[in-house]
């Protein structure tokens, strides 16, 4: 009797488990879908003619899939150029942003100072600025010192390192232990030479994120190249929302849509490529 009740017991957990694993997976699929939805919108205007997208009501796929669209989009502007542009800059802000926010977090995760905490509360309280506030004031600056038309700004932003990521290096870095450090120290190295040889090393899963992030912000960045730049200088971001129009100064949009998606496909690819990095040092940063 007392096996038959075990066995009856046994049956009712894996239809439990099944049953909770199918709703999980539901729910992953329907917010796959919600997410992907506005991507896959954008892949179908690009594939429409203008007069479906002017249509009411709304034509949901196109009637002739207009293919050359994207030869369009790639053609009638210097794609590669402006995505060029965009490459040097999110390569530069995002490889020297991620190495100061690097040595930031690290003396705060593991050096000792008078109003550390203080300071630390400060940096994270930044975060609530918008970038509006900072733009004007910023561009003056830039202006005075003659950086406009110029990478330079994306070299001083990227020194400056960015309080989020600073956050991220810094939990990482806390939860090393002590002893690293001190063994460092007895063999006669300085901090400079813990942070580069042992600490730094063995963030490759925050390093991975930062760069992700900050490669991220500055690829899909629109109001300060079109405010820094000049046309022939400007990033890809500007050139696909300013540059399709037709003679009389209205926009294109199945162009734009077709050049966006071309020029989402770099992110999702290096998000790809790099994204168990990315994943392990979101989830490794919170830990102690």
């Amino acid at each position: 009797m007392s096996s038959a009740s075990s066995g009856s017991r046994a049956t009712d957990v894996r239809v439990r488990v099944r049953v909770n694993r199918l709703v999980l997976y539901t729910a992953l699929v329907v917010v796959t879908g919600l997410f992907l939805g506005p991507f896959g919108w954008l892949v179908l205007t690009g594939l429409k003619t203008q007069g479906e997208l002017a249509a009411s009501p709304v034509h949901w796929l196109p009637a002739h899939v207009q293919w050359h669209n994207f030869a369009d989009a790639f053609t009638q502007i210097d794609f590669l150029g402006y995505a060029r542009n965009s490459l040097i800059i999110s390569l530069i802000y995002a490889t020297l942003v991620t190495l100061s926010s690097a040595w930031v977090g690290f003396g705060f995760a593991r050096l000792t100072a008078p109003g550390k905490k203080t300071l630390f509360g400060i940096l994270l309280g930044s975060m609530m600025l918008p970038q509006m506030v900072t733009l004007l004031p910023t561009y003056l600056i830039f202006a005075k010192l003659g950086m406009v038309d110029t990478y330079w700004p994306w070299v001083l932003w990227g020194l400056s390192s960015a309080p989020y990521l600073v956050f991220l290096f810094r939990q990482f870095f806390a939860g090393l232990p002590r002893e690293l450090e001190e063994a460092a120290i007895v063999d006669g190295c300085g901090y400079t030479g813990i942070f580069w040889r042992i600490f730094l090393p063995q963030s490759w899963p925050v390093l991975a994120a930062s760069f992700i992030i900050a490669f991220t912000w500055t690829w899909g960045d629109y109001i300060a190249p079109q405010l820094l730049l000049s046309t022939d200088r400007t990033t890809l971001a500007v050139a696909v929302m300013t540059t399709y129009v037709t003679d009389a100064g209205t926009p294109v949009p199945q162009l734009q849509a077709a050049a966006s998606v071309m020029y989402v496909v770099p992110i999702l690819l290096i998000f790809l490529v790099a994204q168990r990095g990315f994943v392990a040092g979101m989830s490794t940063s919170g830990l102690k």
